[in-house]
């Protein structure tokens, strides 16, 4: 079986951890788009892997949540209208769980906003967690039964609830400017959060370098997920890339490494490594048989 060198996978996954496009990979690292998006989906079941079995027993303070926005195929109101929609088009919400001490990237899901989707990121959260932490989301409703159900008394969490006011005028600025924050209030939910620590500015900063660095989260492009699944893969690479492989500038250690739940920097070589580990064991040959002279 044909496999890419070393060197070219982990140039390739370096590409997709920074950014760039599919078509753009393999253009500059002279391969097929096919041969890009068969790593994409190999690096991304290593990485889920990864996450799953090391980010565990999390020794934390303070978590943050929050979801970021993006869409697969075709933008909800379009999916009625699109042609040969496939599963999973529509929007896509990545629910997200930073430590705000140490950056580490403790959970995430990709779903829809629904309190479905907030009860699976919870859970999966309150397992890889060692200890009662201080919990803070956003004002969105589906946190409220899926933190009683993870969690029950055991956290201390509270809501930032943040206040809009209308943005005025009917030019352009309407559509592409948000509206202005008037105001918050930190609202008590369980336990005893102290107020002081009550805030979500780690999590939307973590949101913001998703979009940065995420060719498919760019607005009003075409570099959108075509597939849920390659979102997804495309997601955990970054994420594992994020939490083991880069060193964070203000820690000056991976937020891994912060975390206590490794003491050596990775590299894209380690990821590599597991994709090679997780491969499946080539299938036997059958004999070589000579083809009969017709003549």
């Amino acid at each position: 079986m044909n496999k890419l060198a070393l060197a070219k996978r982990v140039q390739i996954l370096a590409m997709l951890c920074e950014g760039s496009s599919m078509r753009s990979i393999s253009r500059i690292a002279d391969v097929s788009i096919n041969t890009v998006g068969k790593l994409l989906v190999e690096a991304g079941e290593a990485c889920l892997a990864i996450h799953d079995e090391t980010v565990r027993n999390v020794k934390a303070s303070r978590i943050q949540c929050d979801e970021i926005w993006s869409f697969c195929y075709a933008k909800q109101k379009n999916v009625a209208d699109a042609k040969a929609a496939p599963d999973g088009a529509g929007d896509v919400w990545t629910w997200t769980a930073i430590d705000a001490d140490t950056k580490l990237m403790v959970s995430y899901f990709v779903g829809d906003r629904s309190g479905e989707s907030a009860m699976i990121v919870m859970d999966d959260l309150r397992a890889r967690l060692a200890n009662r932490v201080q919990l803070t989301t956003d004002g969105h409703k589906a946190y409220l039964e899926a933190v009683e159900g993870a969690f029950g008394a055991d956290v201390d969490y509270a809501q930032l609830v943040k206040l809009y006011g209308s943005i005025g005028g009917a030019g352009p600025e309407k559509r592409y400017s948000p509206a202005d924050c008037t105001g918050i209030k930190k609202v008590r939910r369980e336990g005893n959060p102290d107020i002081a620590h009550v805030s979500t500015s780690h999590v939307e900063r973590m949101n913001l370098s998703i979009r940065m660095q995420n060719r498919r989260f760019t607005r009003l492009t075409n570099a959108f997920s075509k597939k849920l699944d390659n979102h997804i893969h495309a997601l955990a690479l970054y994420f594992a890339f994020y939490n083991f492989c880069r060193i964070h500038k203000t820690l000056r250690v991976t937020p891994a490494m912060a975390a206590g739940i490794t003491d050596h920097l990775w590299s894209l070589d380690d990821i590599v490594a597991k994709i090679d580990a997780m491969a499946p064991e080539p299938k036997p040959r059958g004999p070589y048989r000579k083809r009969e002279n017709s003549n």
